[in-house]
């Protein structure tokens, strides 16, 4: 007999709003994770909530760089050398991912999770009482040159035909939303229904205490095998104890992949790193996210801080922070805002990451004993309502308000 009705793994944001879906549905729900709740990628993030991030990694463009993407370290995007030969699979299922069909239709699976991502996550703020870290100035990219921006209207136009609305800045025009930002010869994008929050640390700490709150059990535990069984799913941790549960949910992050593969599910997971510097008392050099379209991250305003987050380093869990990488953000950095030297602090956490960019929201082969939400790769933050959603649905044998074809873990 199972002593627990439904179990997760994973305390991030998908873990800690799908807990609290699935208990205002009327499961009782144990959280598992063997770190505190709302930690690593979730609270270490951009803060935007980006309805407009609709393209996936890999494309055809993203595709003729690759042999320079191979030798650079230090850019938006990088593979660390060490990890070449273990991501051989990824890379050949990413290749693949990338050609042009495959691009367009991987864009519009992931549309159809973010178009209204800001809608939800103003519903679920003002439901634990923190839609006060909600930032509602939009977000911005920025072109530095004339011919990055023309090259960029190929992308954008696909994203407005999806639905994304955005408005068009002349040089002139970004001055004026954005004047500590320096002199660009392109101009930008301003996405306007985008949000951001203003601390996701603090954003995880007040979802941590409200899913408490409700009623949801938390665990601090490192869960060492899911064996379903019949009857029951049996997790075996790492204390020796186990647990046995009605329902598990995985919603490990980049650490899923070894469950699902318990399960029997091969799954194409592996993890981008994730870097990001911030510049405590800087906040006000920037008003509302903005990104640099060619350096690849994020100035985003925090509170009492500038926080510069993201680009891609596809490296695995094990090794230690990159410092070339970090010399290089704070660099680019220092370009833009000279008297920036120096940050406060430096943080790296992990991305899980699927080839085709999209998640894996899905029951596991063996049926909803084992429900999957996994892969959310840049936009975990922006998708947890939706993922949790479709995970309370899949939890329940209910059809989903939205198919889930796109997003099955057997897609590959």
């Amino acid at each position: 007999m199972a002593d627990q009705d439904v179990v997760i793994i994973g305390a991030g944001v998908i873990g800690l709003v799908s807990a609290l879906e699935l208990k205002r549905r009327g499961r009782s729900v144990l959280l598992v994770d063997r770190q505190r709740p709302g930690s690593g990628a979730s609270m270490g993030n951009a803060g935007t909530i980006a309805d407009f991030a609709v393209a996936p990694i890999g494309s055809p463009a993203l595709l003729k760089q690759l042999p320079e993407i191979l030798l650079q370290q230090d850019g938006p995007f990088s593979i660390r050398s060490g990890a070449l030969m273990s991501l051989m699979p990824w890379l050949g299922q990413f290749v693949w991912q990338s050609l042009g069909s495959n691009a367009r239709k991987n864009m519009q699976a992931i549309a159809a999770l973010t178009l209204d991502a800001g809608s939800r996550w103003q519903a679920l703020a003002t439901s634990i009482n923190a839609d006060h870290l909600l930032h509602s100035k939009g977000c911005i990219y920025v072109y530095e040159s004339k011919a990055s921006f023309l090259l960029a209207k190929q992308d954008l136009a696909r994203r407005a035909a999806l639905g994304v609305p955005m408005q068009w800045l002349s040089p002139a025009d970004l001055a004026v939303l954005e004047p500590h930002w320096p002199q660009v010869e392109g101009g930008g994008v301003l996405f306007p229904a985008a949000q951001s929050v203003l601390d996701p640390g603090k954003l995880m700490q007040e979802l941590t205490e409200a899913v408490v709150k409700e009623g949801v059990e938390l665990m601090t535990a490192e869960v060492q095998e899911v064996s379903p069984q019949r009857g029951a799913v049996v997790l075996n941790l790492s204390s020796g104890k186990r647990l046995q549960a009605k329902q598990v949910v995985v919603a490990a992050g980049a650490h899923s992949k070894k469950f699902a593969d318990q399960v029997g599910d091969a799954v194409p997971l592996d993890t981008e790193r994730g870097y990001h510097l911030e510049y405590d008392g800087a906040e006000a050099r920037v008003s509302r996210p903005v990104c640099s379209a060619a350096d690849g991250f994020y100035c985003s305003p925090m509170l009492g801080r500038l926080r510069a987050a993201g680009t891609v380093e596809l490296g695995g869990l094990a090794a230690p922070v990159s410092e070339a990488r970090v010399a290089s953000l704070s660099r680019r950095v220092a370009a833009l805002f000279p008297d920036l030297q120096s940050p406060s602090r430096v943080w790296m956490g992990f991305r899980p990451s699927m080839p085709d960019s999209r998640p894996v929201i899905s029951p596991s082969r063996l049926g909803r004993q084992v429900v999957y939400a996994f892969g959310h790769g840049h936009i975990g933050l922006t998708l947890a309502p939706v993922t949790a959603t479709l995970v309370a649905a899949c939890i329940s044998g209910q059809s989903p308000a939205l198919p889930i074809d796109a997003y099955r873990v057997d897609r590959f």
